[in-house]
């Protein structure tokens, strides 16, 4: 009788506990513009995102942020005058997502200030880790790299630039010597580097969906 009851009471743990993957998340469409929210340790920023900048990167990045992906990360990687970078290092949760990669497409929209892209590794390796452009990166538009041509971006910093400016940069490169240490210790992780700035929540604000106007004669 007590297993019985043991058994049951696990089940119950398991059916309240916050799902964190689900195969059908992976097919949710995103709006063709849409306001993302950044709740950060030095503030608030606004991203626009635009869906034909990229359509396959933003359908996974609305998916992700629909479903929490990006709460309580890490600005884990800020270059000087290039980029911010973040990411969930979570390999439980990165694992079960990587499995639905994200094709690679065209670069549309330039990475100029602001711009936000997906960091890749190569073929279709986008679809965790993203940047913000801390100035005009043109180059990224077209840079060869692992057999991809160029970083699409598919938003752009709307309000509060200022806040992505003030993240701390002074790690530089140096906390991509030790990423690796990120998913088995976080703690530790954030020991080496305490400075580094968190990402506690990301939200879509706002939805804009392009309204279709008739031609005129």
């Amino acid at each position: 009788m007590r297993k019985i009851f043991l058994l049951v009471f696990t089940l119950f743990l398991i059916s309240c506990s916050k799902q964190i993957f689900n195969q059908k998340w992976t097919h949710e469409k995103a709006p063709d513009n849409f306001i993302a929210r950044f709740e950060t340790t030095k503030g608030n920023f606004d991203i626009e995102i635009t869906r034909d900048g990229s359509p396959m990167a933003v359908d996974r990045f609305y998916q992700l942020v629909h479903h929490h992906f990006y709460d309580n990360t890490i600005f884990y990687r800020a270059v000087p005058n290039f980029v911010v970078q973040f990411g969930n290092g979570d390999t439980i949760q990165t694992h079960k997502w990587d499995k639905f990669k994200v094709p690679d497409e065209k670069v549309k929209m330039s990475n100029l200030k602001g711009a936000l892209s997906y960091a890749r590794s190569g073929e279709e390796t986008r679809g965790n880790d993203l940047f913000i452009n801390l100035k005009d990166n043109q180059r990224l538009d077209t840079v060869n790299y692992e057999k991809v041509r160029g970083f699409p971006a598919f938003g752009k910093v709307i309000k509060g630039m200022e806040v992505v400016e003030a993240i701390y940069t002074g790690y530089s490169n140096e906390t991509m010597e030790k990423y690796d240490s990120l998913s088995p210790n976080r703690t530790e992780f954030l020991k080496t580097f305490p400075k580094l700035d968190l990402l506690h929540k990301v939200y879509v604000l706002k939805k804009v969906n392009k309204i279709k106007t008739k031609p005129t004669p």
